[in-house]
């Protein structure tokens, strides 16, 4: 792996961790996930029109399926993760969902996008899946929410690994621009979720009033932790890509244990220390 798509990566890591947290905090609902994506179109507008105007991307049938799907998927999965927040606990939901999700799309990267896997990425990828498992600490007794956490994080996982492929082969194969796919993606949840936020004035204003930096730091670092994403996506295999995001569980589940009082930090360093031998083994390969 470049050193490149390895900064990339641990950038992004640090963004996703930033705006999990920062949702979980909020606790809102769909009316969260539209105010938030409302601000993305407009901070981001300069740069997409930018984007049109110099790099003149081919904007055709194909072009436009790629970005209703990834906004379909990526839709999906935020109203998943906005419930699984809501209803279990954040060091749960979000591990089992970043677990699940990079096994499925290093699958379907080989499937469908003729990506090989070596051992040693294999050996990575499988440390770092097993961490993440570990980490959450999910089935311990006594755990919290444990049934519920574990269902959104499964089905959000399958969203994660969905998106994930379907977007490589957007930026990778068809070639368009990251930033692209992923304003297209926020436009299409503003406009979906518009009647939820007609019939959410008083809510969408109290987040507002009581979140603002909050919500414009979420509509800030939720993009660009993805469309970084994309970019090494344009020069780094899925195989590689998937696992290796996974570092921002570390950071969402100490950030969950030392901010939100979930607890079980000794355990969860533990098995921290698996995730980083398992990046180890995968940068390196």
């Amino acid at each position: 792996m470049s050193i490149t798509g390895f900064a990339l990566i641990l950038t992004a890591a640090f963004c996703h961790a930033t705006w999990n947290v920062l949702i979980k905090r909020i606790n809102g609902g769909p009316e969260l996930i539209w105010l938030f994506s409302t601000v993305t179109v407009i901070l981001y507008f300069p740069l997409a029109l930018w984007i049109l105007l110099v790099e003149r991307p081919q904007l055709d049938a194909m072009t436009f399926l790629l970005i209703l799907g990834s906004a379909t998927f990526h839709l999906g999965y935020f109203l998943l993760l906005q419930t699984g927040y809501r209803k279990g606990e954040l060091s749960l939901v979000y591990p089992i969902a970043r677990a699940t999700g990079p096994l499925l799309s290093t699958t379907f990267a080989i499937l469908l996008l003729d990506e090989s896997i070596t051992p040693q990425m294999a050996a990575g990828a499988i440390a770092i899946v097993f961490g993440v498992l570990m980490l959450t600490g999910g089935f311990r007794s006594g755990a919290r929410n444990v049934s519920t956490s574990l269902l959104f994080g499964l089905a959000a996982g399958v969203l994660i690994g969905s998106y994930t492929a379907w977007d490589a082969y957007a930026v990778s194969v068809h070639l368009v621009p990251p930033l692209l796919i992923d304003y297209g993606s926020s436009a299409g949840r503003m406009v979906v979720l518009a009647p939820v936020a007609s019939r959410s004035h008083g809510l969408i204003r109290q987040h507002w009033q009581q979140h603002k930096w909050g919500v414009i730091a979420i509509a800030v670092f939720n993009p660009l932790a993805y469309i970084l994403v994309l970019y090494a996506l344009t020069f780094t295999p899925v195989a590689l890509v998937a696992p290796l995001r996974e570092i921002s569980v570390l950071l969402t589940v100490l950030a969950g244990s030392l901010l939100l009082g979930e607890g079980n930090l000794k355990h969860r360093l533990v098995w921290a220390l698996v995730i980083l031998i398992g990046m180890s083994i995968l940068v390196s390969a």
